[in-house]
């Protein structure tokens, strides 16, 4: 839908910063979403009239109500967004902040001598603040191996490990360092037929630009994003708890609303560019579809996205136009296999005879800009048990385009006179 239609391309890229080029650098190409999305200019421009507002969200005055209008509407507006009918939703300093919050109130409410689950696939954002808070509740901490070749862990993984002294359980949507999607709702279903009360917590932050969010569908009591991610902006990060989990005893101020998890005054501007997000993705489920239902229109987007994504992700691997594909280059190894369904918008790969490094700062001088993921603390539960030291991660979204993908495989298929 997004693949053979070039104006709605077009003005798909017309509404992003930078996009094409860096104030910094000049022209590139940029595949390092991974990292961070592009900006949508809506919310640049969103971000700086809130920045100018001095008064506090929810004073007996029209600009304090009305600037909690604007954060009472965001948080209708995700709960649109990622479908979810109950609960809550509310900012944090972060999306890793925001895992460690309510992965630690959820060990802390477990019974002493109870299990942990979580899969050694995940970001530290959870792998961590799960291990440390098992640790101080006097919590056992079960650890679900991933498959090294195609990057997945899968309910039949977790399942084989579960007992019904789960407690708390942890998951990833989608890694950051190989792109490969897991099954959070058939995880989730395997967790609940053995303990039906576990707190459920998921790291969404490399999922969601991808679209298809559907916090009903997954049953689970936690899920945390990173806007920056999705086309907003750094400084905050986003939650959505179950009405459970809001329950649950929690950090609060003495004499504060039992459910309220928010601290100190709301930044406004964070929450009306969450707005600014979800409108693009309503305008873009309406080009690619004839629904009218808000729901129906993101659902739309959503497919789209993830459809389009995929094609040039294929053409990544597989070629376009005469150029080869990341496959047919024998100096190139791609991660997480050839052949992954999983894969959203994402392929890392190493080139023979080549440090990563040298193979990132090669590309950015073509202007082209990629990353190198280090077997460090935040890749190295991936990256070891391949016995790789490095990889270069190239991430894509929607915005990004064909030509540019072929502009990449030439530049990687000349490296193979470098390494």
């Amino acid at each position: 839908m997004i693949k053979d239609n070039p104006a709605l391309i077009t003005a798909i890229r017309d509404r992003f910063a930078h996009v094409d080029s860096c104030p910094f650098q000049g022209e590139r190409i940029f595949f390092e979403n991974a990292g961070g999305a592009l900006t949508l200019k809506s919310v640049v421009e969103t971000s700086a009239f809130y920045a100018g507002i001095p008064d506090n969200p929810g004073r007996i005055n029209s600009a304090g109500q009305g600037t909690q209008d604007v954060i009472n509407k965001a948080k209708d507006d995700l709960a649109v967004f990622m479908n979810a009918t109950s609960g809550q939703f509310f900012a944090g300093e972060s999306g890793t902040e925001l895992l460690f919050r309510m992965i630690r109130t959820a060990c802390v409410n477990a019974p002493r001598g109870s299990k942990v689950i979580g899969s050694s696939i995940e970001h530290p954002a959870t792998r961590s603040a799960a291990r440390r808070w098992a640790e101080i509740a006097r919590l056992n901490y079960v650890n679900v191996v991933h498959d090294d070749e195609t990057g997945m862990v899968t309910a039949a993984d977790y399942a084989a490990l579960m007992t019904p002294d789960v407690t708390v359980a942890t998951i990833l949507h989608a890694s950051p360092v190989t792109g490969i999607g897991m099954d959070v709702a058939a995880i989730s279903k395997a967790i609940r037929a053995v303990a039906p009360d576990c707190w459920i917590i998921v790291d969404g932050i490399q999922h969601a630009a991808h679209g298809q969010l559907d916090l009903d569908g997954y049953n689970v009591d936690g899920y945390a994003i990173s806007p920056y991610k999705v086309f907003s902006r750094h400084g905050y990060g986003i939650a959505w708890i179950s009405d459970r989990l809001s329950a649950a005893p929690h950090d609060m101020l003495i004499d504060a609303p039992a459910t309220g998890w928010e601290f100190g005054t709301r930044d406004t501007g964070s929450y009306a560019t969450v707005s600014d997000v979800v409108t693009y993705f309503d305008w873009l489920g309406g080009q690619v579809s004839h629904e009218t239902d808000p729901r129906k229109r993101l659902e739309a987007a959503g497919e789209a996205i993830h459809d389009y994504e995929t094609h040039l992700t294929n053409a990544m691997i597989n070629g376009t136009g005469n150029l080869p594909g990341l496959r047919d280059m024998e100096h190139v190894t791609i991660l997480a296999g050839e052949d992954n369904p999983a894969r959203e918008g994402l392929v890392s790969i190493v080139v023979k005879g080549m440090a990563s490094v040298d193979v990132v700062e090669t590309l950015n001088q073509q202007g082209i800009r990629t990353h190198t993921r280090k077997a460090d603390h935040y890749s190295g539960n991936v990256l070891n048990p391949l016995g790789l030291e490095d990889c270069i991660r190239i991430s894509l979204c929607h915005y990004n385009t064909e030509a540019e993908v072929a502009q990449l495989l030439a530049a990687v298929r000349s490296l193979e006179n470098d390494g």
